[in-house]
């Protein structure tokens, strides 16, 4: 309570309305004056009050702190630099991927005489599949834990990444690393990662996130730490020349994702920074991905895709604008997590069935975009977000990532056991506006 406050209350309580010595009147006619006084001086107060809150809720800037630690090293022939880059980590590190990719390419043999040239000690842990499993996971933790590495080095896509992500928070943490997915612990600690990217998809060599599949439940979880940025990454655009052309287009997916969650969420009404921050990358990944798509071995779209992605997830995009949400997220992992697919195309089969739905609620933003980045005419927002849901399903299509669960291989999902999923990543995640029933129509859209 401020002074004034105190000091009027108090007036109030010992003499109802104080009476100055010095007024020349009546106490009748003051105290007259006097409640005609404070009812125009509340109203004065109430008028600033509401324009405060209606500038705090305009205010294009929110306050912030962005602070990204990992060390970037981007270019052609960088790989050679992964033996010096990782001896900082320690002496000894658990070297993490996935299958058969990286030694077919010639990129293991790479790596490994990159290690051995800087003196680096590592531990093999392979086998890491896309979406990572819950039990592999642990089996790293184990080893980990049993070979006492000094840190992880992650070389392979996102579901590498994300997985030696809770590999390096597990093995120094009591307890199952499951927990941190639920939100029932929290990462205070990790080993020291560093990452040499093959995919450009997550953002994961430039954030703090992790995603895990716990193969019992079918529940895909995931989150993000300050604890769990990579020390390095690695981004040699040559490295993607040999990603097939399906997992092409399940990236852009999944890096456009990153940059619409956001952008359809916020609350600011004014926004430019972000806006053109967000609807130039979209635009910048399309083509990038068209490119790429015409010929594989364009080091122009692999460079600009594999920048583009990682600054679309890095924590610039979201900088300033408050609360958001990631809605088409907490409708995707479901999918991915009971049916097993790729990530990008979970999300090409989502975001065209959700922007449709949200077309008649939230319209505004989605119009926006329909108008910046696929060239809608239509003034009316309604129909202007329709249109733009539209687009996206149309783009999607072109470069050949599923819009619908039958162009999955879904014939017959589970609506209800999809929801029930979504509403419970939605109350880990934060974000409890949708029914049940609204996530089964929406479900339904992807048909």
């Amino acid at each position: 309570m401020s002074p004034a406050v105190f000091l009027r209350g108090s007036f109030y309580l010992f003499c109802r309305i104080p009476f100055p010595l010095y007024y020349r009147g009546s106490y009748k006619e003051y105290k007259i004056s006097h409640e005609l006084h404070y009812q125009a001086k509340e109203r004065t107060d109430a008028c600033r009050k509401s324009s405060r809150n209606n500038q705090e809720r305009i205010r294009a800037m929110k306050n912030f702190v962005f602070c990204n630690p990992t060390k970037i090293i981007f270019g052609e022939g960088t790989v050679k630099q992964v033996g010096e880059e990782t001896r900082t980590l320690g002496q000894k590190v658990l070297f993490v991927y996935g299958r058969k990719h990286i030694k077919k390419t010639g990129l293991y043999d790479e790596v490994i005489q990159s290690l051995k040239a800087a003196g680096v000690n590592y531990i093999e842990f392979d086998g890491v599949k896309s979406n990572p499993l819950l039990s592999h996971t642990r089996e790293g933790i184990k080893l980990a834990r049993n070979e006492k590495v000094d840190g992880i080095l992650a070389v392979g896509g996102g579901s590498v990444l994300d997985e030696s992500k809770a590999i390096a928070a597990g093995a120094v943490t009591d307890g199952d690393v499951w927990d941190f997915f639920t939100g029932e612990k929290q990462i205070e600690k990790a080993l020291p990662l560093g990452t040499v990217l093959t995919i450009p998809a997550t953002g994961s060599e430039m954030n703090g996130g992790m995603v895990v599949t716990n193969e019992e439940t079918q529940e895909k979880f995931g989150f993000m730490s300050e604890h769990t940025y990579p020390t390095f990454s690695i981004l040699d655009p040559t490295l993607t020349y040999t990603v097939p052309a399906n997992y092409a287009a399940y990236s852009a997916v999944d890096s456009i994702s990153h940059l619409i969650e956001g952008y359809f969420t916020h609350k600011d009404e004014w926004s430019p920074i972000h806006d053109r921050y967000v609807e130039g990358l979209v635009k910048t990944i399309m083509e990038s991905t068209e490119k790429i798509l015409a010929n594989p071995n364009d080091y122009q779209g692999r460079s600009t895709m594999m920048w583009a992605a990682t600054l679309a997830w890095n924590g610039l995009g979201t900088a300033g604008i408050g609360e958001c949400q990631i809605p088409n997220h907490m409708l995707e992992h479901p999918i991915s997590g009971i049916y097993d697919i790729a990530h990008g195309a979970g999300l090409s089969i989502v975001i065209p069935a959700w922007t449709l739905w949200a077309s008649e609620r939230q319209p505004k933003r989605i119009a926006q975009m329909g108008r910046e980045v696929f060239g809608v005419k239509e003034t009316d927002d309604v129909k202007a977000a329709q249109e733009c849901s539209k687009g996206f399903k149309t783009w999607f299509d072109k470069i050949g990532s599923p819009t619908s669960f039958s162009a999955a291989g879904i014939d017959k999902p589970d609506f209800e056991a999809l929801a029930e999923q979504a509403i419970t990543l939605g109350k880990i995640w934060g974000i409890t506006n949708y029914t049940k029933e609204e996530l089964i129509e929406i479900y339904r859209l992807c048909v």
